[in-house]
């Protein structure tokens, strides 16, 4: 792996613990080598994170649609900033740079761009680790839903299992690079009628 894209909030959340958890995982990422792609914001815990991993000495390359530098949300001081024209773009922008993903605690932004690389995964559309920084069991409720999906028939535990989960950064990091690709097929159910 030589990138890894973050997802994250543009809010900082209600707790300082947030902030703490993008600084470490900031710290594993430019200690391991590797860049961070993110959305391209300067402000939550997107600006948080590309701030430490800069003052680190890490590259940060930040996709941001013109919306929203338009709305002055941008970060300017970043390794390389991609504009491009829509939400859809930004986020295939950043899978192609990215050879992993991980999810910080977010809101609906992160959520769906958490939901959408497992689904291409699950597709096979792409072999990338797929990891969620638990913090503070943030994402305890998340994993339970899934679980659920799993027991009532809508997912395969085999695609469930792509998505790796750790309370701290580097044990994440060291699951995301030990990480072997499933080789499973999502298969098309048809209703016999």
């Amino acid at each position: 792996m030589k990138r890894i894209c973050v997802y994250c909030g543009s809010s900082p959340g209600n707790s300082p613990i947030y902030y703490e958890a993008a600084k470490a995982l900031a710290h594993e990422l430019v200690e391991r080598g590797f860049g961070l792609v993110y959305g391209g914001a300067s402000i939550g815990v997107m600006g948080k994170i590309a701030n430490a991993v800069l003052e680190n000495g890490g590259e940060v390359i930040g996709v941001i649609p013109q919306a929203l530098v338009d709305k002055e949300v941008s970060h300017h001081g970043l390794t390389e900033l991609k504009i491009v024209s829509s939400m859809h773009e930004r986020k295939a922008a950043m899978a192609d740079y990215a050879d992993g993903f991980i999810a910080l605690p977010g809101g609906l932004g992160t959520f769906e761009e958490l939901f959408e690389v497992l689904t291409w995964a699950q597709l096979g559309f792409h072999q990338k680790p797929i990891g969620v920084l638990n913090v503070q069991g943030y994402y305890d409720k998340l994993s339970q839903f899934v679980d659920h999906a799993v027991e009532q028939g809508f997912m395969k535990q085999a695609h469930r299992d792509m998505m790796l989960m750790a309370d701290d950064a580097s044990c994440l990091l060291d699951l995301m690079r030990d990480y072997v690709p499933l080789n499973v097929e999502k298969l098309i159910h048809r209703d016999e009628t």
